[in-house]
């Protein structure tokens, strides 16, 4: 059976990785059997974590570094991107912090984090594409610097997308430093397991005392992702598990039947979904394409495909996203949901037209996964990527506020196949 067939549905058919043999970015991996051959959703982490395994496995990798290295374009156009990115240069210097402050009525310094992580993450690109000493020495100072110096994140709710966001993306950056002379990873995977997942945990089982659907899809999503990053990069496969069975069954809205309440067929000749964050704002329902996308990628890399869940009900999530984001008409159901501690309703009647047609890196994980990796015609997604964002820049490339940086980006140069 081929991971690449559009037809195949792991988890539909009760298949894990264990029992397949599957081609990964060009590289035919074996899968180690386990015990449990026959793996049910409830227990979907890998008896064997792949390693390099987040959003890039070793085929990515090794794709990027042959094609740049012959100067072929997209590949090349989206190292130019991350070589002209000031986060990139091996020269940049960390500024780590004790404790992380995000949220109104406190010393907001949560900016110092992202601006590292995306340091962090960049040098580690270059090294793994270039194999330049400078850049894997940089990645890991920074990685190092935080891991000897962070003990909390503390802020009002929005701690809970600090710990989130970048959680899952700091566990990335690691991810590519794995095996690095004098990095720690030890004392990283701590720092992640004491300090980030705890609040994850707690988002994802309290959702800050608030109703189950107060908050919208988006923090559920970032701590799902942080999860399930922690998990790889710990080899953890309870904390893996929950992530994904979050995705599936989660009661909070970033569930994938709760972060895609409507589904409509056959809309001019595409299936599409309604976005939770539809009725709010386009900026934060194209951050969702990229929250989700990497839980998503991640886990599709330790052989689990969520990409075709339920029907491949995210990929009409991010149709329907795109379409509406090109300046194109989509349906809209009314959304109701409850809020606060009592659940009180309220209701949204139409699509939100603010911050419509937003650029943000997210859209070549999925085009290059829909249309190059399962063969399927996805339109609007593939306009929005090489009308509007192509070749993908990451952190510093689209401002300097938190949105900027709430992706990790670079998708031109990992994942065009």
């Amino acid at each position: 059976m081929s991971r690449t067939s559009p037809h195949t549905h792991l988890h539909d058919s009760g298949l894990s990785r264990r029992s397949l043999l599957r081609t990964v970015g060009g590289v035919t991996a074996a899968v180690a059997l386990g015990a449990t051959a026959t793996a049910t959703t409830a227990a979907a982490a890998p008896a064997t974590f792949t390693h390099p395994g987040m959003l890039h496995n070793a085929g990515d990798v090794n794709r990027a570094k042959v094609r740049v290295a012959a100067g072929t374009d997209p590949w090349l156009s989206g190292w130019n991107k991350l070589t002209a990115n000031s986060h990139s240069a091996s020269t940049w210097t960390p500024n780590p912090q004790a404790t992380v402050y995000r949220g109104s009525g406190y010393p907001e310094n949560y900016g110092i984090l992202y601006n590292d992580i995306a340091a962090a993450y960049q040098n580690a690109l270059r090294w793994q594409v270039a194999g330049t000493a400078a850049n894997g020495d940089c990645a890991v100072r920074i990685l190092n610097a935080w891991a000897n110096k962070l003990t909390s994140i503390q802020g009002n709710a929005d701690r809970f997308l600090a710990a989130g966001i970048y959680g899952w993306e700091f566990a990335n950056a690691a991810e590519l430093m794995r095996g690095y002379a004098g990095f720690d990873l030890s004392k990283f995977q701590q720092m992640m397991l004491n300090v980030f997942y705890p609040l994850n945990n707690q988002f994802l089982t309290g959702h800050n005392d608030a109703c189950v659907t107060n908050y919208w899809a988006n923090w559920d999503l970032c701590n799902m992702a942080s999860i399930m990053a922690i998990g790889i990069l710990c080899d953890d496969g309870a904390k893996y598990d929950q992530a994904v069975n979050y995705f599936k069954t989660g009661a909070g809205n970033g569930s994938i039947q709760h972060a895609v309440p409507f589904l409509y067929s056959n809309v001019d000749g595409y299936d599409l979904g309604q976005w939770q964050e539809s009725g709010r704002d386009q900026g934060h329902t194209v951050m969702g394409m990229g929250q989700m996308g990497a839980i998503c990628e991640m886990a599709w890399n330790q052989g689990d495909d969520l990409y075709s869940y339920d029907g491949r009900r995210f990929m009409k999530a991010a149709q329907y996203v795109a379409k509406y984001n090109l300046g194109n008409d989509v349906p809209y159901s009314t959304y109701t949901w409850g809020t606060g501690q009592s659940c009180a309703q309220q209701s949204q009647t139409v699509i939100a037209s603010g911050s419509r047609g937003q650029i943000r890196p997210v859209w070549a994980m999925l085009h290059f996964h829909y249309n190059r990796r399962v063969y399927l015609d996805d339109k609007y997604i593939s306009q929005m990527y090489y009308n509007l964002v192509a070749p993908e820049g990451g952190g510093g490339d689209y401002g300097s506020t938190s949105g900027g940086y709430d992706q990790l980006g670079f998708g031109t140069l990992m994942y065009a196949k």
